[in-house]
């Protein structure tokens, strides 16, 4: 059968049709099958994956044939995600390496920085940002990139990730960007920023049991978040008064927990983000909003954290 493919555009076609058939899973930076052919069969001949039509007819040798069915072969039966075949993954216009020590880079959260977080900071003086939960530094370094001048902190919790952040850092050549160590905000104390991203875990337990083989391949605690998914969305809106500059804004994205989210907390107002392709569950909040409803916020984390304790307590070998 694959004898009869020449060119990259047969390869590319050949591809997508055998993922379709396949029934792979298309989350990670890619949403359709053609798409992730299209990049696999560039990665393995070695082409710029902005690559123009024109080249489609280009011929390939035997060789290069052998190299992108061998991708394409991993892919079907080992179930990787793209970007871990490639280790690469485009995120705001730029490559970030990207491999199982963090989830692959895929946030909306990227339009947001490429448009300047506009209207929300079309008014405002940004000098001080964090991203919170940073995982491969690509939220941190994006908004390094397009704003030199920002001063950035990226947290996280896992040495592994902070250590492939590192990586990008190094690969993007950024040199506004510093890399704590912090269980959401513990690390921080007494830091204040005018701007905290955060892209934290978001899936719930059921979800996350439900997943596709392809997510098997991150860190699980990248994803989890608890039976509906706001496990750590709730202490990062609690606490982020206490690192906002009085004008400053928070921008979190929470996915499919948006629901959740907006029955626990009815009466904050949450500006929720339309992007080119409609509402993705990322909110923007304001501090002066955060601070007015802190009491109510602060009881759903509080009692949040008290359960999580008292399972963690009554597992054999947990914390007692």
């Amino acid at each position: 059968m694959t004898d009869e493919l020449h060119t990259i555009i047969d390869l590319i076609r050949y591809g997508a049709s055998r993922f379709q058939a396949a029934g792979l899973s298309f989350g990670h930076g890619y949403d359709n099958a053609l798409d992730e052919a299209t990049q696999l069969t560039l990665y393995a001949l070695h082409l710029p994956h902005d690559l123009g039509p024109a080249y489609g007819q280009a011929r390939i040798t035997e060789a290069e044939k052998e190299e992108v069915l061998g991708l394409f072969l991993r892919r079907i039966e080992e179930r990787i995600p793209a970007a871990y075949l490639t280790g690469e993954a485009w995120f705001a216009g730029l490559s970030f390496k990207s491999d199982p020590r963090a989830l692959v880079p895929r946030s909306p959260i990227a339009e947001l920085i490429e448009t300047g977080f506009s209207p929300w900071l079309d008014a405002r003086d940004v000098r001080r940002a964090l991203d919170l939960c940073t995982g491969s530094g690509c939220i941190a370094l994006a908004m390094a990139h397009y704003h030199p001048d920002w001063h950035i902190d990226g947290a996280d919790i896992d040495d592994q990730a902070l250590a492939l952040a590192r990586e990008n850092e190094q690969r993007l050549h950024v040199d506004n960007v510093r890399w704590v160590r912090s269980n959401l905000y513990s690390n921080l104390q007494g830091e204040h920023y005018d701007l905290i991203v955060s892209n934290p875990p978001y899936v719930t337990d059921a979800e996350t049991a439900a997943l596709p083989r392809e997510y098997s391949y991150e860190p699980e605690h990248g994803l989890r978040a608890g039976s509906d998914g706001l496990d750590l969305a709730l202490p990062i809106l609690r606490d982020a008064p206490l690192h906002l500059t009085e004008a400053g804004v928070l921008v979190c994205e929470v996915g499919e927990a948006e629901r959740a989210l907006s029955r626990l907390l009815p009466d904050l107002p949450l500006a929720w983000v339309e992007f080119k392709v409609g509402q993705m569950g990322v909110f923007v909040a304001e501090r002066h909003d955060l601070v007015a409803q802190h009491a109510q916020i602060k009881a759903l984390a509080d009692a949040r954290a008290a359960t999580a304790l008292t399972e963690k307590a009554q597992v054999p070998g947990g914390l007692f």
